[in-house]
């Protein structure tokens, strides 16, 4: 029951005012069967904010589950509405009420759940973990946090794995999401929490000091749920819908879109480039953005480049002569109009420059925000070799056009029996690949940050507030020199925005 019922049940309130009640929120239920909704034209769908399911960036809302759902209203040739809940609790009370039709709250199917909701498990896996502030001790197993406090979100994956253990307390935090809960780890106001691992793995960079220290039962599948007042028709529809989108691709595609660039990321790396993104970028970020929009791409995305290239830095040299904070070859520098590569503001132009021109070359039948991994593969080893593992990719059945596709093939370039096989012949073509990653990576924080800033932000920069270390050269753009030290650079990190 609602908490407006409760408390009118609980004062002596006239009848009248509970049947207008009732009549109101009756008056709000949705159409129950495909049918309707298709007749009313309307998909309402309800979720919360979360990197995980559904945000609304520079480029406008996204998330793996607002994805899949704007695809199946699509599907189903009607309009998708969300409506944005404050948390979870919100989101089970609206469709217990029949106030949507689809619920995306990141739960997977636990004890009890399907018997008030229906749930259609939606490809993407995920445990609860137990996370630490790593200035406490790392606890092995529930057995060792006796007289400690876990805390957590409500209404989540995660209390009917606690619920049959004893010596510990644990305690819900209404109001507050799981970046809330990691804040508070990162602080030490909570020195032990639980969160899903999902979300661990998409905010771990903003909250260096927060470590996994154990999970609780095994990887599940994370759901939609239906109420349990509608037909099973939408249900059915949904279910055939994702099954197509597995059997052809999608789902993988999306997941590797979502989560495929990221990786347990090194603390060290993680403090390090927060700490550059307070103290470096702010000399260059005027330069990147005009110079990204006078080549009509997103400023993070260049200063992404610029970062997984120099750290920043303006006068980076590597041991093959590439140089400067995009470190340009001295071929590139010519060809595109750069005189002095040490020249901060000339060599951003120039990198700017030369990633539109790498990325102009990619056919422009495939899609973003592949066209963009591909343009910096591109960048990164060159356009032929690019092309040869194209060629790979294809040749083994497999799409070339696809990103998660043609990175499988890319370091098969660095062995005689493929490379011998190809036009451009050998590189180091597990290097692309960790490129992207890690640009996918710094990208994805960079549109974060700067999109919807937080009192988070503040603790961070507070939390890295450190002497800076002396840093490697950063990597080439091009084949000449590219991984030349590209193992020195933190390879945990690592982004490019999911709406490109």
């Amino acid at each position: 029951m609602s908490r407006l019922f409760s408390t009118i049940a609980s004062a002596p309130m006239v009848a009248s005012l509970v049947i207008s009640a009732v009549l109101a929120l009756t008056a709000c239920s949705r159409p129950t069967t495909l049918q309707e909704i298709r007749n009313e034209g309307v998909l309402h769908v309800i979720t919360r904010e979360s990197p995980s399911i559904y945000y609304e960036g520079r480029n406008g809302v996204t998330g793996y589950d607002y994805e899949l759902a704007k695809r199946f209203a699509n599907e189903l040739g009607v309009e998708l509405r969300v409506r944005v809940a404050d948390d979870n609790t919100e989101i089970l009370s609206v469709l217990s009420r029949d106030f949507a039709h689809i619920g995306m709250a990141g739960l997977s199917d636990q004890p009890g759940l399907d018997n008030q909701y229906r749930v259609l498990p939606t490809g993407i896996a995920a445990q609860s973990v137990v996370v630490y502030n790593r200035d406490f001790d790392r606890p092995e197993s529930l057995g060792e946090l006796e007289g400690q406090t876990l805390h957590l979100v409500p209404d989540s994956n995660h209390e009917h794995h606690l619920s049959d253990v004893s010596g510990y307390r644990w305690r819900v935090h209404p109001g507050i999401d799981a970046a809330g809960i990691l804040a508070r780890v990162e602080s030490g106001e909570f020195p032990y929490a639980i969160v899903s691992s999902n979300e661990l793995e998409l905010n771990q960079v903003f909250y260096p000091k927060v470590k996994e220290a154990f999970a609780l039962g095994n990887p599940e599948e994370l759901a939609w749920l239906f109420p349990k007042g509608q037909d099973k028709t939408l249900i059915t529809a949904a279910n055939q819908f994702l099954q197509k989108l597995q059997a052809d691709g999608t789902l993988a595609q999306l997941a590797e879109r979502f989560y495929g660039h990221l990786e347990q990321l090194n603390y060290v790396g993680a403090r390090t480039f927060m700490h550059h993104v307070n103290n470096r970028l702010p000399k260059y970020e005027d330069l990147f953005q005009d110079y990204a929009d006078q080549s009509g791409m997103d400023w993070r995305l260049l200063a992404a480049i610029g970062y997984q290239e120099s750290h920043w830095r303006p006068n980076a040299v590597s041991p093959t002569g590439v140089r400067g904070l995009m470190m340009l070859t001295r071929n590139t520098a010519s060809y595109i109009g750069i005189n002095n590569r040490m020249d901060a503001e000339e060599s951003i132009q120039g990198g700017a420059r030369y990633f539109q021109m790498v990325h102009d070359k990619i056919p422009d039948r495939i899609p973003e925000p592949d066209r963009t991994w591909f343009a910096l593969a591109s960048y990164n080893v060159g356009f032929g070799h690019l092309e040869d593992a194209r060629r790979l990719t294809e040749g083994a059945g497999k799409n070339p056009d696809r990103w998660m596709d043609v990175k499988e093939f890319l370091p098969l370039l660095a062995q005689k029996e493929w490379y011998q096989k190809t036009r451009f012949g050998y590189a180091r073509g597990h290097e692309p690949v960790l490129y992207v990653q890690n640009i996918r990576r710094y990208y994805d924080v960079l549109a974060r940050i700067t999109d919807r800033p937080t009192p988070d932000t503040e603790t961070i920069a507070e939390v890295v507030n450190m002497e800076e270390s002396t840093l490697p050269d950063g990597s080439s753009n091009d084949s000449e020199s590219s991984g030349d030290i590209q193992a020195s650079l933190p390879a945990d990190l690592g982004l490019i925005p999911p709406t490109l």
